[in-house]
């Protein structure tokens, strides 16, 4: 890591950032800030040199069904359930005004 994270840098960022810290607040991010930088520290010194790049950490598969053309319901089987119909319609509550 280049510099530590220190309180005035975490001040510095939130003034950046145009967020008000408290005192607690800017020792917690520090710290925490702080942590997270050592272990991407950690993490510079693994050997990655036989490891294949990846978009994702696990390997993603497609879980829908094919796009294959079928049979839709008939018009009865649609009705069936519906709690008015007319003719071959849902009938539904009215929801725009006469002058809409």
């Amino acid at each position: 890591m280049s510099q530590p994270i220190d309180e005035n840098m975490v001040r510095h960022i939130g003034t950046l950032s145009r967020i008000e810290l408290t005192d607690d607040e800017v020792r917690t991010f520090a710290k925490q800030l702080g942590d997270v930088l050592e272990y991407f520290d950690k993490l510079q010194q693994l050997d990655t040199e036989d490891v294949a790049p990846m978009a994702h950490a696990v390997e993603l598969t497609n879980v829908l069904a094919d796009d294959a053309p079928r049979n839709g319901l008939s018009t009865e089987q649609a009705l069936a359930n519906a709690p008015q119909h007319e003719r071959d319609f849902f009938r539904v509550p009215k929801v725009l005004g006469e002058g809409s």
